[in-house]
């Protein structure tokens, strides 16, 4: 499970950012239960996605899917790679921020931590 912050001025329109991503992205429309948006699609058996407080961040929780990893590797790699790159489109879009900019943060608030 991994918690994104969201970018300021985002956050008003985030649960309808959620559910327009799944479909822009992944071309799917989630189920919805108890606020937790869920899909499976690619080498994700399940991405499940809610609102942290506030809507300030997004909780993300995946699951691989398991008979991924007895395909051919060509088939699988394509899989993998296809599934890795919609789900950081994904979170650019949700989050407001690139992945650069969600690495530096992460980093930022581990070095808290410390």
């Amino acid at each position: 499970m991994q918690e994104y912050e969201v970018k300021r001025g985002m956050i008003k329109d985030l649960p309808d950012r959620i559910t327009t991503g799944f479909a822009d992205i992944f071309e799917t429309e989630p189920m919805v239960k108890d606020g937790h948006y869920i899909i499976s699609y690619g080498s994700l058996s399940r991405l499940e996605i809610w609102t942290g407080e506030k809507n300030k961040t997004v909780i993300i929780d995946t699951e691989t899917n398991k008979e991924v990893l007895s395909m051919p590797d060509d088939k699988a790699d394509t899989l993998i790679l296809d599934t890795n790159k919609r789900f950081r489109q994904y979170l650019d879009g949700v989050t407001g921020f690139t992945t650069k900019e969600r690495v530096k943060r992460a980093k930022k608030a581990a070095d808290k931590e410390e």
